[in-house]
């Protein structure tokens, strides 16, 4: 076991968290991509907005783990697989790893509640969000998530994170605006 490993399992034992490890969390429709209003229910309909992928290296080179977290309820209403997702989540890695940087984990959550019920990984729930900061080890006052609904900033909340509301299809703002004041 690696001395950095062991001394994070040591921290946590003696009940503090690891300070330090910070991760942007994203959603991806309105936010990564064109949210049409409806479901992007296949890759052809899936476009990267402007300045995205440059935007989010900048973020990943200022020390962030990226992390996507995201509803897609149109698999619970049978309009795509979760197929469909992975395939997109692939093609949006890909156009990252030519850039240079990597996006850490994608969460989604295929439900509706209509379809079947409440659950806890559906945004306003922070499941998702929860679920990445164990994984990763991750301090929550270090994290933040940009989302373009208030159930973004719920969840953020409800995690013990800060949130930043963007309009739906605007640009991910650069860590300087987010921190400038």
């Amino acid at each position: 076991m690696s001395e950095n490993k062991l001394f994070c399992r040591e921290m946590k034992k003696m009940g503090e968290s690891v300070v330090g490890r910070k991760a942007l969390f994203l959603d991806r429709d309105g936010v990564i991509n064109h949210d049409p209003g409806d479901y992007t229910k296949s890759l052809a309909e899936f476009t990267v907005l402007p300045s995205v992928i440059e935007t989010l290296k900048v973020w990943h080179d200022a020390g962030y783990l990226l992390i996507v977290v995201t509803n897609q309820a149109g698999i619970d209403k049978g309009l795509y697989t979760e197929e469909t997702v992975h395939g997109i989540h692939q093609y949006v890695q890909g156009l990252c790893v030519q850039a240079g940087f990597s996006i850490a984990q994608f969460y989604f959550c295929p439900h509706h509640p209509d379809f079947s019920g409440r659950c806890l990984c559906r945004k306003p729930g922070s499941l998702m969000v929860e679920k990445g900061l164990h994984k990763f080890d991750l301090d929550p006052s270090q994290c933040l998530i940009i989302g373009d609904r208030q159930r973004d900033l719920d969840a953020a909340a409800a995690a013990g994170v800060g949130g930043v509301l963007i309009e739906t299809n605007d640009k991910i703002p650069l860590p300087e605006e987010v921190f400038a004041s």
